[in-house]
């Protein structure tokens, strides 16, 4: 049975963990770690299985599979001890995986697994297809509530007067790889995006700030020799952090119910 530990106890980490303990998933969770020792014990405490709470390395060495649901710092000392163990891992914080190509080449160097869930949005599948041609524009629109913006370090550092917004405004247009620098946690999306596509393709991405929304919804514009792909995603926010999807989650879960499936369905 496949081992799996978890690295972060935040909405996600904890209904990864959850869906591990009550065994809708046929693995086996392991460990927990959360810089925050005291919520990650008290949580493990509310499981029926347990999981002991341990230093990050300590939870790569006890599974087959590590997953991080932290946040992109944490992925500086992640990715490097995983890879060092040889383990495969499941990466949540997409954003951080941007600009580290010696990862990745390390990663087949020793025939370890990246995994990477589609997230908020669906259509990857297609675009992965449609990258094996000739690629013309790929563009992403993100229109998120003001709560879901409120506290971002690029709103923080621009002084982005959210309160002061009556209609939709755009906050940010530029590339997947300056929107994952300028939002952090919640560029995972874009991160998603920019890594299922050719590397020569930019990828345009578009923030937009709704007030009064109540629902994160992301669209994805793909053209090229194959005809042109459009995906709208109405996202209802996870109850915990209205920085996180629902469906982020549900990736998750579903991308780690695959690993252990004879069939897998889907590009």
């Amino acid at each position: 049975m496949l081992k799996i530990g978890i690295l972060g106890v935040g909405s996600i980490g904890q209904s990864l963990a959850t869906a591990l303990d009550q065994k809708r998933i046929d693995a086996e969770l392991v460990a927990l770690s959360d810089q925050d020792r005291e919520k990650a014990e008290a949580f493990s405490a509310s499981l029926r299985s347990h999981p002991p709470v341990v230093p990050v390395r300590e939870l790569i060495e006890r599974g087959d599979l590590a997953v991080e649901a932290a946040s992109q710092a944490a992925l500086c000392d992640f990715v490097p001890s995983s890879l060092a163990r040889g383990r495969d891992m499941l990466i949540m914080s997409v954003g951080g995986l941007l600009g580290h190509d010696d990862w990745f080449r390390e990663a087949e160097e020793k025939r370890c697994h990246i995994y990477v869930p589609s997230g908020a949005i669906a259509g990857l599948d297609g675009i992965k297809s449609a990258s094996i041609g000739r690629l013309e524009s790929a563009v992403l629109t993100s229109r998120k509530p003001l709560e879901a913006l409120r506290g971002t370090q690029f709103v923080l550092d621009r002084g982005v007067p959210l309160d002061s917004f009556n209609e939709e405004t755009v906050i940010f247009e530029g590339s997947a790889e300056e929107a994952a620098r300028a939002f952090p946690t919640t560029s995972n999306v874009a991160a998603s995006l920019r890594l299922a596509i050719d590397r020569a393709l930019p990828v345009r991405v578009r923030v937009v700030a709704v007030p009064g929304g109540r629902k994160n919804v992301h669209e994805i514009d793909v053209q090229g020799e194959f005809g042109r792909l459009t995906v709208s995603v109405e996202n209802v926010p996870s109850k915990a952090n209205p920085r996180t999807s629902q469906l982020a989650a549900f990736s998750a879960l579903a991308t780690l119910a695959n690993l252990t499936r004879s069939v897998r369905v889907g590009t």
